[in-house]
């Protein structure tokens, strides 16, 4: 199973620059894009649709605005819109999964953080109550595959010069110790770290130019533990850019019936 993710700085940008051609000749059973700044109703025409692929979008409702979708060639058994948190902060950010027999698929989009302190308090209140969430599923019969732009990076590997950016919003002392956490007490994995051990590895430029400044790896396809040695191969996309992010391309050794 080959699972593409990729955040897009907005989807008629990205069409623009082609992403739906190179989407289309990738053959991948499910595609997760975020940060649309799109409405739903806006995706109704062809130029969004990938053939043989169900489509969903999840939109905030203001234009212009964050927004996910997930594109998958097997229809879900449901679709859970939104975390549900009770602090509400998950809206500030967006999250869509697709629930097949037993395992989950999560496009998900972090709330962006500045350098104010509000953004960054909406952040850290959105990852804390995103924890509290994945303490509850681990107890599910279910697997979990989790893709999108987490807004953070893990280690200093995932940082260009990083010791330039250690106390600067996706890589503060806090999310890196959020991130610690995520892969040890809560027993998920990092899929692309599983097989790509690889130095200079990054998938976003605060720029908004691939290759100009420094990078970080703050998008990730976070699974469940029991599918770590399920991960045959992982790479971000490099030949065309469609937005300040890479895609991550990751192939499984699973498929959907299985599940």
């Amino acid at each position: 199973m080959r699972i593409i993710s990729l955040c897009v700085d907005g989807i008629h940008h990205a069409a623009q620059r082609g992403l739906y051609q190179w989407l289309a000749s990738q053959d991948a059973d499910i595609i997760c894009l975020q940060d649309l700044k799109a409405l739903e109703y806006e995706l109704d025409g062809d130029a969004f649709q990938l053939e043989g692929y169900f489509a969903y979008f999840f939109d905030s409702g203001i234009k212009h605005q964050n927004g996910v979708a997930i594109y998958t060639r097997e229809q879900p058994k449901a679709l859970i819109f939104g975390l549900g948190f009770n602090s509400g902060v998950d809206m500030a950010g967006r999250y869509l999964q697709a629930d097949f027999d037993n395992i989950s698929i999560g496009s998900l989009l972090a709330p962006i953080a500045g350098h104010d302190i509000e953004s960054q308090e909406t952040k850290a209140q959105f990852f804390d109550d995103m924890q509290n969430h994945l303490h509850k599923i681990t107890r599910k019969r279910r697997q979990f595959i989790f893709c999108g732009d987490w807004g953070m990076a893990h280690k200093r590997v995932d940082v260009e010069h990083w010791e330039d950016h250690e106390h600067e919003a996706s890589f503060l002392p806090e999310e890196q110790k959020w991130m610690d956490q995520l892969f040890t007490q809560l027993e998920y994995s990092d899929g692309f770290r599983r097989v790509n051990r690889d130095n200079d590895e990054y998938s976003w430029w605060p720029t908004g130019t691939i290759g100009e400044g420094d990078g970080l790896r703050t998008d990730h396809q976070v699974i469940s533990n029991s599918l770590a040695n399920r991960v045959e191969h992982a790479v971000f996309y490099k030949t065309k850019h469609f937005s300040s992010h890479l895609p991550l391309v990751i192939d499984y050794d699973l498929e959907l019936a299985e599940f």
